[in-house]
Protein backbone atom coordinates (compact mmCIF):
# COMPACT_ATOMS: atom_id res chain seq x y z
CA UNK A 1 0.00 0.00 0.00
CA UNK A 2 1.01 3.16 -0.42
CA UNK A 3 2.21 5.55 2.38
CA UNK A 4 -0.42 7.96 3.94
CA UNK A 5 0.86 11.70 2.93
CA UNK A 6 0.30 13.57 6.47
CA UNK A 7 -1.64 16.97 5.29
CA UNK A 8 0.76 19.11 6.89
CA UNK A 9 4.92 19.85 6.33
CA UNK A 10 7.24 20.43 9.36
CA UNK A 11 8.13 24.24 9.79
CA UNK A 12 5.16 25.22 7.73
CA UNK A 13 2.58 27.36 9.21
CA UNK A 14 -1.51 27.08 9.49
CA UNK A 15 -4.29 28.58 10.74
CA UNK A 16 -6.22 26.04 13.23
CA UNK A 17 -9.30 25.90 15.95
CA UNK A 18 -8.60 23.91 18.89
CA UNK A 19 -10.98 20.86 20.02
CA UNK A 20 -9.44 19.55 22.81
CA UNK A 21 -6.94 18.59 25.31
CA UNK A 22 -4.92 15.53 25.16
CA UNK A 23 -4.59 13.83 28.54
CA UNK A 24 -1.07 15.70 29.16
CA UNK A 25 -2.47 18.86 28.71
CA UNK A 26 -1.40 19.65 25.22
CA UNK A 27 -4.27 21.52 22.78
CA UNK A 28 -5.94 19.35 20.19
CA UNK A 29 -5.95 20.77 15.93
CA UNK A 30 -7.29 18.82 12.95
CA UNK A 31 -6.24 19.64 9.56
CA UNK A 32 -8.25 17.22 7.23
CA UNK A 33 -8.71 15.09 10.33
CA UNK A 34 -4.98 14.96 11.25
CA UNK A 35 -4.31 15.57 14.83
CA UNK A 36 -1.15 18.14 15.44
CA UNK A 37 -0.73 18.43 19.16
CA UNK A 38 0.78 21.81 20.53
CA UNK A 39 1.26 22.89 24.19
CA UNK A 40 -0.39 25.77 26.08
CA UNK A 41 -3.08 25.61 23.88
CA UNK A 42 -6.73 25.55 24.84
CA UNK A 43 -10.10 23.91 23.46
CA UNK A 44 -11.98 26.75 20.95
CA UNK A 45 -9.05 29.28 20.68
CA UNK A 46 -8.13 29.81 17.15
CA UNK A 47 -4.80 30.67 16.23
CA UNK A 48 -1.31 30.31 14.09
CA UNK A 49 1.22 27.03 14.55
CA UNK A 50 4.30 26.06 12.93
CA UNK A 51 4.41 22.48 12.49
CA UNK A 52 7.87 21.24 14.32
CA UNK A 53 7.57 17.67 14.08
CA UNK A 54 5.57 14.86 12.24
CA UNK A 55 5.07 11.40 13.35
CA UNK A 56 3.05 8.86 11.75
CA UNK A 57 -0.56 9.44 12.49
CA UNK A 58 0.00 13.01 14.21
CA UNK A 59 2.14 15.80 14.55
CA UNK A 60 3.60 18.71 17.12
CA UNK A 61 3.04 22.16 16.90
CA UNK A 62 4.04 25.01 18.47
CA UNK A 63 1.82 28.23 19.64
CA UNK A 64 3.14 31.53 17.54
CA UNK A 65 0.05 33.56 17.89
CA UNK A 66 -3.03 33.73 19.37
CA UNK A 67 -6.04 34.75 17.46
CA UNK A 68 -8.84 34.24 19.71
CA UNK A 69 -8.19 32.93 23.57
CA UNK A 70 -10.54 30.54 25.33
CA UNK A 71 -12.79 31.94 28.23
CA UNK A 72 -10.65 30.01 30.43
CA UNK A 73 -7.46 31.06 29.45
CA UNK A 74 -5.38 32.66 33.07
CA UNK A 75 -2.24 34.14 33.24
CA UNK A 76 -0.47 31.43 35.09
CA UNK A 77 1.03 33.17 38.38
CA UNK A 78 3.98 31.04 38.59
CA UNK A 79 7.29 32.90 37.50
CA UNK A 80 9.06 29.74 36.05
CA UNK A 81 5.70 27.95 35.33
CA UNK A 82 6.79 28.06 31.37
CA UNK A 83 10.25 25.92 32.14
CA UNK A 84 8.95 24.15 35.01
CA UNK A 85 7.58 20.36 34.08
CA UNK A 86 6.05 20.27 38.12
CA UNK A 87 2.48 21.94 36.34
CA UNK A 88 0.69 21.80 33.56
CA UNK A 89 -2.46 23.77 33.33
CA UNK A 90 -1.66 26.76 35.32
CA UNK A 91 -2.82 28.82 32.13
CA UNK A 92 -5.91 26.73 32.54
CA UNK A 93 -8.76 28.92 35.96
CA UNK A 94 -9.55 26.02 38.43
CA UNK A 95 -12.98 25.72 36.55
CA UNK A 96 -11.80 24.72 33.73
CA UNK A 97 -9.28 22.34 35.25
CA UNK A 98 -12.03 20.88 37.15
CA UNK A 99 -14.28 20.27 34.04
CA UNK A 100 -11.53 19.22 31.49
CA UNK A 101 -10.69 16.35 34.10
CA UNK A 102 -14.31 15.30 33.99
CA UNK A 103 -13.99 15.39 30.35
CA UNK A 104 -11.41 13.30 30.07
CA UNK A 105 -12.81 10.82 32.04
CA UNK A 106 -16.05 10.68 30.23
CA UNK A 107 -13.73 10.35 26.97
CA UNK A 108 -11.75 7.56 27.97
CA UNK A 109 -14.69 5.36 29.66
CA UNK A 110 -16.48 5.81 26.37
CA UNK A 111 -13.70 5.03 24.12
CA UNK A 112 -11.47 2.62 25.63
CA UNK A 113 -14.42 1.08 28.22
CA UNK A 114 -17.16 1.32 25.76
CA UNK A 115 -19.73 2.76 28.47
CA UNK A 116 -22.80 4.02 27.87
CA UNK A 117 -22.61 7.77 29.60
CA UNK A 118 -26.70 7.58 29.62
CA UNK A 119 -26.34 4.66 32.00
CA UNK A 120 -23.12 5.53 34.33
CA UNK A 121 -23.29 9.33 35.88
CA UNK A 122 -19.81 10.76 36.07
CA UNK A 123 -20.11 13.82 37.87
CA UNK A 124 -18.42 16.76 38.02
CA UNK A 125 -14.50 16.98 39.19
CA UNK A 126 -14.53 17.68 43.28
CA UNK A 127 -12.16 20.27 43.63
CA UNK A 128 -10.38 22.10 46.32
CA UNK A 129 -11.38 25.31 47.84
CA UNK A 130 -7.87 26.72 47.69
CA UNK A 131 -5.82 25.11 44.88
CA UNK A 132 -2.80 26.10 46.42
CA UNK A 133 -0.03 25.30 48.73
CA UNK A 134 -0.96 21.57 49.28
CA UNK A 135 1.63 19.38 48.76
CA UNK A 136 3.05 18.08 51.66
CA UNK A 137 6.26 16.43 50.66
CA UNK A 138 8.82 18.01 48.71
CA UNK A 139 11.73 16.10 47.51
CA UNK A 140 13.78 18.35 45.53
CA UNK A 141 17.04 17.91 43.35
CA UNK A 142 20.03 19.86 44.04
CA UNK A 143 22.92 20.65 41.76
CA UNK A 144 25.67 22.80 41.06
CA UNK A 145 25.28 25.91 38.83
CA UNK A 146 28.71 28.87 38.79
CA UNK A 147 30.35 27.75 42.08
CA UNK A 148 26.84 27.62 44.37
CA UNK A 149 24.41 25.07 44.89
CA UNK A 150 20.73 25.13 42.78
CA UNK A 151 17.65 23.26 44.62
CA UNK A 152 14.27 22.87 42.63
CA UNK A 153 12.41 20.97 40.09
CA UNK A 154 13.37 19.62 36.47
CA UNK A 155 12.74 21.39 33.22
CA UNK A 156 10.82 19.89 30.73
CA UNK A 157 11.82 16.90 29.22
CA UNK A 158 15.61 17.53 30.67
CA UNK A 159 17.62 16.60 33.99
CA UNK A 160 18.05 20.47 33.80
CA UNK A 161 17.17 22.10 37.61
CA UNK A 162 15.51 25.07 37.39
CA UNK A 163 16.30 26.91 41.10
CA UNK A 164 13.47 27.65 42.60
CA UNK A 165 12.70 29.56 45.81
CA UNK A 166 8.97 29.09 45.88
CA UNK A 167 6.69 26.27 44.49
CA UNK A 168 3.19 27.25 44.49
CA UNK A 169 1.61 23.83 44.75
CA UNK A 170 3.94 23.05 48.26
CA UNK A 171 3.29 23.82 51.18
CA UNK A 172 5.17 27.21 52.10
CA UNK A 173 7.10 25.48 55.45
CA UNK A 174 8.50 22.77 53.06
CA UNK A 175 9.63 25.59 50.60
CA UNK A 176 11.25 27.38 53.22
CA UNK A 177 12.94 24.72 54.67
CA UNK A 178 14.50 23.63 51.54
CA UNK A 179 16.24 27.03 50.62
CA UNK A 180 17.38 27.11 54.23
CA UNK A 181 18.81 23.83 54.14
CA UNK A 182 20.28 24.69 50.46
CA UNK A 183 21.64 28.12 52.53
CA UNK A 184 23.87 26.36 55.15
CA UNK A 185 25.17 23.90 52.62
CA UNK A 186 26.27 26.31 50.52
CA UNK A 187 27.99 27.75 53.68
CA UNK A 188 29.88 24.83 54.88
CA UNK A 189 30.87 24.27 50.98
CA UNK A 190 28.99 20.83 50.78
CA UNK A 191 29.14 19.58 47.16
CA UNK A 192 25.58 18.69 45.01
CA UNK A 193 26.26 15.53 43.75
CA UNK A 194 26.67 15.38 39.94
CA UNK A 195 24.53 12.61 37.98
CA UNK A 196 27.19 12.26 35.36
CA UNK A 197 30.24 11.98 36.96
CA UNK A 198 28.76 10.33 39.66
CA UNK A 199 30.59 12.66 42.01
CA UNK A 200 29.52 14.82 44.60
CA UNK A 201 27.59 14.33 48.01
CA UNK A 202 24.24 15.83 48.16
CA UNK A 203 21.51 14.35 45.78
CA UNK A 204 18.37 15.54 47.09
CA UNK A 205 16.46 17.10 50.44
CA UNK A 206 13.43 15.91 51.37
CA UNK A 207 10.69 17.72 53.39
CA UNK A 208 7.99 15.83 54.98
CA UNK A 209 4.98 18.04 56.55
CA UNK A 210 1.74 16.74 58.90
CA UNK A 211 -1.15 18.82 57.66
CA UNK A 212 -2.90 18.42 61.07
CA UNK A 213 -0.64 18.43 63.22
CA UNK A 214 2.18 20.42 61.73
CA UNK A 215 5.27 18.34 62.32
CA UNK A 216 8.32 18.38 59.78
CA UNK A 217 10.83 15.70 58.76
CA UNK A 218 13.78 16.85 56.84
CA UNK A 219 15.42 14.04 54.23
CA UNK A 220 19.18 14.39 53.45
CA UNK A 221 19.69 11.96 50.30
CA UNK A 222 23.29 11.34 50.29
CA UNK A 223 25.72 9.42 47.79
CA UNK A 224 28.06 8.15 50.87
CA UNK A 225 27.21 7.69 54.58
CA UNK A 226 29.60 10.43 56.23
CA UNK A 227 28.26 13.93 56.68
CA UNK A 228 30.29 16.60 56.65
CA UNK A 229 29.97 19.39 59.53
CA UNK A 230 27.18 17.46 60.36
CA UNK A 231 26.50 18.52 63.90
CA UNK A 232 26.88 22.30 62.85
CA UNK A 233 24.29 21.95 60.40
CA UNK A 234 21.89 19.72 62.26
CA UNK A 235 22.42 23.04 65.05
CA UNK A 236 21.52 25.54 62.80
CA UNK A 237 18.20 23.69 60.92
CA UNK A 238 16.88 22.51 63.86
CA UNK A 239 17.12 25.67 65.62
CA UNK A 240 15.69 27.89 62.76
CA UNK A 241 12.54 25.54 62.67
CA UNK A 242 11.72 24.07 66.29
CA UNK A 243 8.65 22.30 64.72
CA UNK A 244 11.11 19.63 63.01
CA UNK A 245 10.84 16.12 65.02
CA UNK A 246 13.09 14.57 62.62
CA UNK A 247 16.09 14.86 60.45
CA UNK A 248 16.93 11.72 58.74
CA UNK A 249 19.99 10.65 56.10
CA UNK A 250 19.36 8.29 53.37
CA UNK A 251 22.46 7.09 51.61
CA UNK A 252 22.31 6.21 47.67
CA UNK A 253 25.78 5.50 45.98
CA UNK A 254 23.84 3.87 42.97
CA UNK A 255 23.97 5.38 39.69
CA UNK A 256 20.82 5.70 39.24
CA UNK A 257 17.44 8.79 39.11
CA UNK A 258 15.85 6.93 41.61
CA UNK A 259 15.51 8.81 44.95
CA UNK A 260 16.12 6.50 47.87
CA UNK A 261 19.02 4.20 48.10
CA UNK A 262 18.28 1.10 50.75
CA UNK A 263 20.21 2.40 53.76
CA UNK A 264 18.20 5.24 55.87
CA UNK A 265 19.61 6.16 59.55
CA UNK A 266 18.00 8.94 61.80
CA UNK A 267 20.70 11.52 62.63
CA UNK A 268 18.32 14.03 64.86
CA UNK A 269 14.93 13.41 66.56
CA UNK A 270 12.06 10.70 65.77
CA UNK A 271 12.09 8.24 63.28
CA UNK A 272 8.15 9.31 62.36
CA UNK A 273 5.85 12.59 62.11
CA UNK A 274 2.40 12.00 62.56
CA UNK A 275 -0.70 13.21 60.51
CA UNK A 276 -4.22 12.82 60.78
CA UNK A 277 -6.91 11.97 57.51
CA UNK A 278 -10.02 12.19 59.47
CA UNK A 279 -9.98 10.41 62.29
CA UNK A 280 -7.39 8.23 61.17
CA UNK A 281 -3.73 9.00 62.81
CA UNK A 282 -0.46 7.85 60.41
CA UNK A 283 2.97 7.54 61.46
CA UNK A 284 5.26 8.80 58.16
CA UNK A 285 8.54 7.64 58.12
CA UNK A 286 11.17 8.67 55.68
CA UNK A 287 10.07 6.44 52.88
CA UNK A 288 6.44 5.58 54.02
CA UNK A 289 3.95 6.01 51.14
CA UNK A 290 1.48 8.72 52.32
CA UNK A 291 -0.67 10.68 50.03
CA UNK A 292 0.77 13.91 49.65
CA UNK A 293 -2.92 16.03 49.13
CA UNK A 294 -4.36 14.44 52.50
CA UNK A 295 -7.15 17.34 52.22
CA UNK A 296 -8.34 15.60 49.41
CA UNK A 297 -7.53 12.26 50.10
CA UNK A 298 -10.27 12.37 52.74
CA UNK A 299 -12.66 13.51 50.08
CA UNK A 300 -11.45 10.76 47.90
CA UNK A 301 -11.98 8.37 50.90
CA UNK A 302 -15.42 9.59 51.91
CA UNK A 303 -16.65 8.64 48.64
CA UNK A 304 -15.21 5.36 48.70
CA UNK A 305 -16.77 4.40 51.97
CA UNK A 306 -19.67 6.10 50.67
CA UNK A 307 -20.11 3.91 47.79
CA UNK A 308 -19.15 0.64 49.61
CA UNK A 309 -22.47 1.14 51.43
CA UNK A 310 -21.32 -1.05 54.35
CA UNK A 311 -23.42 -1.56 57.47
CA UNK A 312 -21.04 -3.23 59.58
CA UNK A 313 -21.84 -6.50 58.78
CA UNK A 314 -19.64 -7.18 55.56
CA UNK A 315 -16.18 -8.47 54.85
CA UNK A 316 -13.92 -6.38 53.16
CA UNK A 317 -10.77 -6.91 50.62
CA UNK A 318 -8.58 -3.70 50.21
CA UNK A 319 -6.39 -4.80 47.23
CA UNK A 320 -3.25 -2.72 46.87
CA UNK A 321 -3.61 -1.76 50.40
CA UNK A 322 -0.16 0.41 50.75
CA UNK A 323 0.25 1.84 54.26
CA UNK A 324 -3.83 1.07 54.91
CA UNK A 325 -4.83 4.39 53.93
CA UNK A 326 -8.00 2.94 52.64
CA UNK A 327 -8.46 0.20 54.72
CA UNK A 328 -8.90 1.74 58.03
CA UNK A 329 -11.45 4.20 57.04
CA UNK A 330 -13.96 1.25 56.17
CA UNK A 331 -12.35 -0.38 59.28
CA UNK A 332 -14.60 2.24 60.84
CA UNK A 333 -17.86 0.49 58.84
CA UNK A 334 -16.90 -2.88 57.86
CA UNK A 335 -17.00 -6.28 60.21
CA UNK A 336 -13.47 -7.14 59.44
CA UNK A 337 -11.22 -5.50 55.97
CA UNK A 338 -8.27 -7.69 55.14
CA UNK A 339 -5.83 -5.54 53.02
CA UNK A 340 -3.33 -6.98 50.67
CA UNK A 341 0.52 -5.26 49.21
CA UNK A 342 3.36 -6.48 47.61
CA UNK A 343 5.85 -3.73 49.62
CA UNK A 344 6.89 -5.25 53.04
CA UNK A 345 7.65 -2.19 54.39
CA UNK A 346 4.17 -0.66 53.66
CA UNK A 347 2.54 -3.97 55.39
CA UNK A 348 4.20 -3.15 58.54
CA UNK A 349 3.87 0.71 57.95
CA UNK A 350 -0.41 -0.37 58.24
CA UNK A 351 -0.21 -2.28 60.83
CA UNK A 352 1.29 0.26 63.11
CA UNK A 353 -0.84 2.27 61.65
CA UNK A 354 -3.46 -0.15 62.76
CA UNK A 355 -2.16 -0.85 66.64
CA UNK A 356 -1.78 3.32 66.66
CA UNK A 357 -5.85 3.88 66.24
CA UNK A 358 -6.58 1.26 68.19
CA UNK A 359 -8.37 -0.96 65.66
CA UNK A 360 -9.01 -4.50 65.80
CA UNK A 361 -11.01 -5.60 63.11
CA UNK A 362 -8.31 -5.06 60.00
CA UNK A 363 -5.72 -7.72 59.18
CA UNK A 364 -2.98 -7.50 56.66
CA UNK A 365 -0.92 -9.88 54.41
CA UNK A 366 2.38 -8.94 52.45
CA UNK A 367 1.78 -10.40 48.42
CA UNK A 368 0.60 -9.70 45.08
CA UNK A 369 -3.23 -9.01 45.18
CA UNK A 370 -3.52 -11.43 42.15
CA UNK A 371 -1.84 -14.40 44.31
CA UNK A 372 -2.87 -13.94 47.81
CA UNK A 373 -6.91 -12.86 47.16
CA UNK A 374 -6.92 -15.91 44.66
CA UNK A 375 -5.53 -17.89 47.83
CA UNK A 376 -7.81 -16.49 50.07
CA UNK A 377 -10.82 -17.38 47.94
CA UNK A 378 -9.53 -21.07 47.22
CA UNK A 379 -9.34 -21.11 51.07
CA UNK A 380 -12.96 -20.09 51.13
CA UNK A 381 -12.76 -16.66 52.32
CA UNK A 382 -15.12 -14.43 50.52
CA UNK A 383 -15.81 -10.84 50.80
CA UNK A 384 -18.87 -9.41 50.06
CA UNK A 385 -16.89 -5.99 49.28
CA UNK A 386 -13.97 -5.65 47.63
CA UNK A 387 -11.81 -1.95 47.00
CA UNK A 388 -9.32 -1.69 44.34
CA UNK A 389 -6.87 1.40 44.42
CA UNK A 390 -3.77 -0.02 41.85
CA UNK A 391 -0.83 1.50 40.58
CA UNK A 392 -1.41 3.31 36.89
CA UNK A 393 -1.43 0.11 34.76
CA UNK A 394 -4.39 -1.39 36.44
CA UNK A 395 -5.40 -4.51 37.79
CA UNK A 396 -3.88 -7.27 37.39
CA UNK A 397 -6.30 -9.95 34.90
CA UNK A 398 -5.68 -12.40 37.58
CA UNK A 399 -7.49 -10.28 40.59
CA UNK A 400 -10.05 -9.15 37.80
CA UNK A 401 -11.27 -12.71 37.39
CA UNK A 402 -11.16 -13.43 41.19
CA UNK A 403 -13.25 -10.42 41.38
CA UNK A 404 -15.87 -12.24 39.03
CA UNK A 405 -15.67 -15.85 40.66
CA UNK A 406 -16.18 -14.51 44.22
CA UNK A 407 -18.84 -12.04 42.90
CA UNK A 408 -18.58 -9.90 46.06
CA UNK A 409 -21.96 -7.67 45.81
CA UNK A 410 -19.79 -4.51 45.85
CA UNK A 411 -16.49 -3.68 43.80
CA UNK A 412 -15.01 0.23 44.73
CA UNK A 413 -12.82 0.96 42.23
CA UNK A 414 -9.83 4.02 43.61
CA UNK A 415 -8.15 4.99 40.39
CA UNK A 416 -5.41 7.21 38.99
CA UNK A 417 -5.10 6.49 35.39
CA UNK A 418 -8.68 6.82 33.92
CA UNK A 419 -7.26 4.72 30.63
CA UNK A 420 -6.68 1.63 32.34
CA UNK A 421 -10.06 2.24 34.96
CA UNK A 422 -11.78 1.90 31.68
CA UNK A 423 -10.24 -0.74 30.46
CA UNK A 424 -11.06 -2.46 33.55
CA UNK A 425 -14.37 -2.04 33.97
CA UNK A 426 -15.09 -3.32 30.72
CA UNK A 427 -13.94 -6.41 31.94
CA UNK A 428 -16.18 -6.37 35.05
CA UNK A 429 -18.76 -4.98 33.24
CA UNK A 430 -18.55 -7.87 30.96
CA UNK A 431 -18.36 -10.41 33.76
CA UNK A 432 -22.15 -9.60 35.19
CA UNK A 433 -21.29 -5.98 36.99
CA UNK A 434 -22.77 -2.51 35.97
CA UNK A 435 -20.68 0.66 36.54
CA UNK A 436 -23.02 2.95 38.83
CA UNK A 437 -21.65 5.83 39.17
CA UNK A 438 -18.00 7.74 38.88
CA UNK A 439 -16.11 10.58 40.87
CA UNK A 440 -13.18 12.37 39.92
CA UNK A 441 -11.77 14.07 42.56
CA UNK A 442 -8.79 16.61 41.65
CA UNK A 443 -5.84 15.28 43.84
CA UNK A 444 -3.74 17.46 42.14
CA UNK A 445 -4.93 21.04 40.78
CA UNK A 446 -3.01 22.68 38.27
CA UNK A 447 -1.26 18.99 36.92
CA UNK A 448 -2.88 17.39 34.83
CA UNK A 449 -3.71 14.11 36.85
CA UNK A 450 -6.96 12.60 37.38
CA UNK A 451 -8.07 10.58 40.41
CA UNK A 452 -11.66 8.67 40.26
CA UNK A 453 -13.25 6.42 42.93
CA UNK A 454 -16.03 4.45 40.62
CA UNK A 455 -19.11 2.81 42.42
CA UNK A 456 -19.90 -1.04 40.51
CA UNK A 457 -22.67 -3.40 41.83
CA UNK A 458 -23.42 -6.46 40.56
CA UNK A 459 -26.11 -7.22 38.28
CA UNK A 460 -28.97 -8.60 39.18
CA UNK A 461 -29.72 -11.95 37.29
Amino acid sequence: MPKLQAPVMKNEYYDVTFEDLTHEGAGVAKIEGFPIFVENALPDEKAKIKVIGIKKGFAFGKLIELYEESKNRIEAPCPIYSQCGGCQLQHVSYEGQLDFKRKQVEQVLARIGKLDLTKVKVHQTLGMQDPWNYRNKAQVPVGEREGGLVAGFYQKRSHDIIDMERCLIQQAENDEIVQYVKTICEEYEIRAYNEEKHKGWLRHIMVRYGLVTKELMVVFVTKTADFPHKNEILAKITEQFPQIKSVVQNINNKRTNVIFGDETKVLWGEEYIYDKIGDIKFAISARSFYQVNPEQTKVLYDKALEYAKLTGEESVIDAYCGIGTISLFLAQKAKKVFGVEIIPEAIEDAKRNTELNGIENAEFAVGEAEVVIPEWYKQGNKADVIVVDPPRKGCDEALLKTILDMKPRRVVYVSCNPGTLARDLQVLERGGYETVEVQPVDMFPHTTHIECVSQIVLREE
